[in-house]
């Protein structure tokens, strides 16, 4: 399993945040990101949503950076990708 962690460029609450996804298997992402002190309530569906501070600190416990554009790509291969209209 990968665990990929995006730039953080969304904007909310604040401050920005970045997507952490995995590119195999939604129960390997949970068990890293409780791993890692990522709360339950920031995930979303496919992906988690985590504050910009805590970026090097997931780095240092594995996850992959890569952009934006390739995270998502590596998400829809995955299998796991869900698509906004697909969220409700």
């Amino acid at each position: 399993m990968t665990v990929l962690v995006d730039d953080p460029v969304w904007p909310a609450h604040g401050r920005l945040w970045a997507h952490l996804v995995s590119d195999e298997d939604l129960d390997e992402l949970h068990a890293f990101a409780q791993a890692n002190g990522v709360p339950a309530r920031a995930f979303d569906v496919d992906h988690y949503d985590v504050p910009e501070e805590s970026i090097p600190r997931l780095i240092a416990a594995g996850a992959q950076p890569v952009p934006g554009k390739e995270l998502v790509r590596r998400l829809i291969a995955s299998g796991l990708r869900v698509r906004a209209r697909d969220r409700r």
